[in-house]
């Protein structure tokens, strides 16, 4: 009789496979604690950390995707200027804009209801990615900077010039609330 060896072993810990899967659920817990650390502070300064900790784990979730350029321009735009620019604009806020408390009116049933939802999205998404039939990517197929700069200008140069339009709008909007809320301030502390 031949004896049945039953023992199914995953990767040893200190192996390759053991160390990208440990990082990886690290990058994971880096961005969803970004997340809670975002939304969860009182301080806008501590706000903005966590967004750039969420920013940094999103990036390493791309470069996991096999896209590494992709995860350079998150590190880039989104931690370089985007968490730095909400910084200096935390920065520019003179003491009386950050004197006045807003009141909040939320409902008892808010943090229920929003728990309630997160449940069920979790249970939906973790249905779906266990009936999923994942295929792995082939390594020889990740994309690169110049198959993404031809895919760009190429079919999708439309698509690319739309996204400069609505963000140059969205920029000379910004100035614009700016310069307004600017003004209607000089004009209450010149009446007052």
């Amino acid at each position: 009789m031949q004896a049945l060896n039953c023992s199914v072993a995953g990767p040893a810990l200190f192996s390759n496979e053991g160390m990208v899967g440990i990082i990886f659920l690290l990058t994971i817990a880096m961005a969803v604690a970004g997340a809670i650390i975002a939304v969860q502070s009182r301080w806008l300064v501590r706000s903005v950390a966590g967004l750039a900790l969420c920013f940094t784990g999103v990036a390493g979730l791309y470069y996991f995707l096999l896209s590494p350029f992709l995860a350079m321009m998150q590190m880039l735009i989104y931690v370089g200027a985007i968490s730095i620019l909400i910084a200096f604009a935390i920065m520019m806020v003179t003491q009386a804009d950050s004197d006045t408390k807003r009141k909040r009116n939320y409902s008892v049933l808010a943090g229920p209801i929003g728990f309630c939802v997160a449940i069920l999205f979790f249970a939906g998404f973790t249905v779906l990615a266990l009936s999923t039939p994942w295929q792995p990517q082939p390594h020889g197929q990740a994309g690169t900077s110049r198959d993404l700069g031809m895919a760009l200008l190429g079919p999708h140069v439309l698509v690319f010039e739309l996204i400069s339009i609505v963000l140059l709008m969205a920029i000379i909007g910004a100035l614009v609330l700016a310069q307004h809320g600017r003004h209607s301030r000089n004009r209450e502390e010149k009446g007052a």
